[in-house]
């Protein structure tokens, strides 16, 4: 990462900054903002677009920054041009304007970012997901479309999957082989809802789904899904391990079976209650006697686990770090290998009866969990992200698992489209239950 400030300073010396377009601006938004354009040198972000453009206004106020409103593309190519700063409630014309170095999506939405993406890669741009519930429902399919079109789509870092990608591949540089990604929570409580979290979320200045849905497990969920796409690694069991622990996550390493690890080819996990929360850890290991000697002179214990952990992830504060490595050195920070390898499944959060209509993440009505990828879609599970709007065809209890056949679906659209896409071309076997299921 240290070389990063040296590139930067350059760019800086040059006057010749990173230029990056923002969509969204909510509170992490609002935090990157802060980060790039009163901390970060070599870099600025040159148009933010958000439905509420005050917002946007904003987040450059507090930086001492003012920006021009655009309205066209015309309009915002001259702002860009000119080397000002732009808001737009346009978002789709981050995808046409000439100029800019790197897209970040930072809606917090599905939907609305899935058509964002896929507009910005017909246009050829790259994409700097800070999304990982998008990521983790359509993400292996928006990857395929990226390279098709010959462009980088990444998620990042700050959020606990891309600190946990930079420990797994520092891991793996060292030679050792990775056997758990883990995720270090406070809190897990399914049944937590937006009236619980309410006095949390103000606190913060943060939505209370959003915050419902740290609490419930869904968000671990869908951050752990995205890292076991992009490692390749599955999840030992229906909502992971999940252990509890109030020591350190070193004394952990003995939890874990090293030759069951290595017969499902590693896994990725959470704890819950061991410091250093809220941080990540990747557990390794390695046959070679002298790198088993060296890590035990270096305080990592006698194996045949040790551990590594970050005992912090910054958010919007890291951000910086991932937009100059893909634009700096064309180093995606973490995208899926291939097919879903986990998804992140529906259960119901409280009796549900037949005709109800399902709200969304973090919501009252259900929560997530991972699942293995097959054996999701050969028992054909709902994942959660496709779960709003969904009206029940049948009444189901709590901590029921929801399958298409107990929803009726709202109408068709784009993220129905890409997972329908998705499913097919990755699991061909399941083709015509996916149809079945999705048309």
């Amino acid at each position: 990462m240290f070389i990063l400030d040296t590139f930067l300073k350059a760019r800086e010396k040059d006057r010749n900054p990173i230029r990056v377009g923002l969509w969204g601006a909510g509170e992490m938004a609002q935090g990157m903002v802060n980060q790039i354009m009163r901390y970060t040198p070599g870099m600025e972000v040159t148009v933010i677009a958000n439905r509420t453009i005050a917002k946007a206004h904003d987040a450059y106020a507090y930086t001492g920054h003012t920006a021009k409103e655009c309205h066209t593309l015309a309009e915002l190519q001259a702002c860009v041009a000119a080397g000002e700063l732009a808001v737009t409630t346009n978002a789709e014309l981050l995808c046409e304007v000439e100029g800019l170095d790197l897209l970040v999506e930072c809606t917090g939405t599905i939907h609305y970012a899935a058509n964002l993406i896929m507009q910005a890669i017909a246009h050829g741009r790259h994409v700097l997901m800070f999304n990982p519930e998008v990521d983790a429902l359509v993400g292996p399919m928006l990857k395929v479309y990226a390279d098709k079109a010959g462009v980088m789509l990444s998620g990042c870092e700050g959020d606990q999957p891309g600190c946990i990608m930079n420990l797994y591949r520092f891991v793996k540089g060292m030679g050792l082989t990775p056997l758990v990604c883990g995720n270090i929570k406070g809190l897990q409580d399914y049944y937590r809802n937006p009236t619980t979290q309410a006095g949390f979320a103000a606190q913060w200045h943060l939505t209370p789904e959003m915050v419902t849905s740290f609490a419930d497990g869904t968000k671990i969920s869908i951050e752990q899904t995205i890292v076991a796409n992009a490692t390749g690694m599955g999840v030992a069991k229906r909502g992971m391990l999940g252990y509890r622990h109030d020591g350190h996550v070193d004394d952990m390493v003995s939890w874990y079976d090293v030759d069951e690890l290595k017969r499902l080819g590693g896994i990725v996990d959470y704890v819950v209650g061991p410091k250093p929360g809220p941080g990540v850890f990747v557990y390794a290991t390695t046959d070679d006697p002298k790198s088993q000697h060296y890590l035990a002179y270096g305080k990592l214990g006698p194996g045949p686990l040790y551990s590594f952990y970050y005992p912090y992830h910054l958010i919007y504060a890291e951000i910086p770090n991932s937009i100059a490595r893909m634009v700096l050195f064309q180093d995606v920070i973490m995208a899926p290998l291939g097919g879903p390898v986990v998804e992140v499944i529906t259960l119901a959060k409280t009796p549900l009866t037949a005709g109800h209509k399902l709200d969304g993440l973090g919501g009252y009505d259900t929560y997530g969990q991972c699942e293995n990828a097959e054996t999701a879609r050969q028992e054909n599970l709902l994942p959660v992200g496709l779960a709003e709007g969904c009206i029940l065809k049948r009444d189901v209890p709590r901590d029921a698992v929801l399958t298409f056949d107990d929803v009726e679906l709202p109408a068709d659209n784009l993220v129905q489209r890409l997972y329908r896409e998705q499913t097919q071309l990755f699991f061909p076997e399941l083709q015509a239950q996916a149809k079945a299921v999705l048309v």
